[in-house]
């Protein structure tokens, strides 16, 4: 399968879910809120980047640190919307997050590699903050849909960031644009955070 069959279904059920969510806009559909817990990480330039970001760095990892880094995240961003179920307050959730789109875009540009004992708390302690704000934006949907949604959206896109980085020939030009690609995310992390 080619690189672009590969990422063109993820795409097309993207842009399929995002276009359908109106139609289960009112009350009494689990669908609309699966589809608005779904949609919320690609609504926000914050959310996106940083689940890409995560993809894209634990592309670049060895041995268990490429599953455990997308996984610790969806896990610990459940964890931080349990918080916010439970009527736990975090400090600075805006701040954490768009701290977490230039610390992880920075991995990215400085192609650091951090072993998994400091990488994996790092993560997740930015992924309770995302998890944190999608409960705060949950409205009246139901919980367990509307987490699953967020879920399933975060876990796509931290897949779409893999792939992506795998795709990229592993060259001195391709090494290169990923590391501009993770300067481009720090630098919006950089921007967000002066906002």
């Amino acid at each position: 399968m080619t690189p672009f069959r590969l990422l063109a279904a993820p795409a097309l059920a993207l842009g399929l879910s995002t276009v359908s969510g109106t139609a289960f806009a009112h009350p009494g559909h689990e669908t609309a809120s699966f589809l608005t817990g779904f949609a919320h990480p690609f609504g926000g330039l914050d959310h996106l980047l940083a689940m890409l970001a995560v993809g894209l760095y634990a592309a670049h990892q060895s041995g268990t640190a490429r599953r455990a880094l997308p996984a610790g995240f969806v896990l610990a961003m459940l964890a931080g919307a349990g918080l916010g179920v439970a009527g736990i307050a975090l400090p600075a959730v805006e701040a954490g997050i768009s701290a977490s789109v230039l610390v992880l875009g920075l991995l990215i540009a400085l192609a650091a590699r951090l072993p998994l004992g400091a990488a994996l708390p790092l993560v997740a302690a930015f992924a309770l903050f995302h998890g944190h704000a999608h409960h705060a934006e949950m409205g009246g949907a139901s919980l367990a849909t509307y987490v699953a949604g967020f879920a399933l959206a975060t876990a796509l896109l931290h897949g779409i960031g893999y792939a992506l980085a795998r795709w990229m020939p592993q060259t001195t030009l391709g090494q290169r644009v990923q590391r501009i690609a993770g300067g481009v995310i720090a630098g919006a992390g950089a921007v967000m955070l002066g906002a």
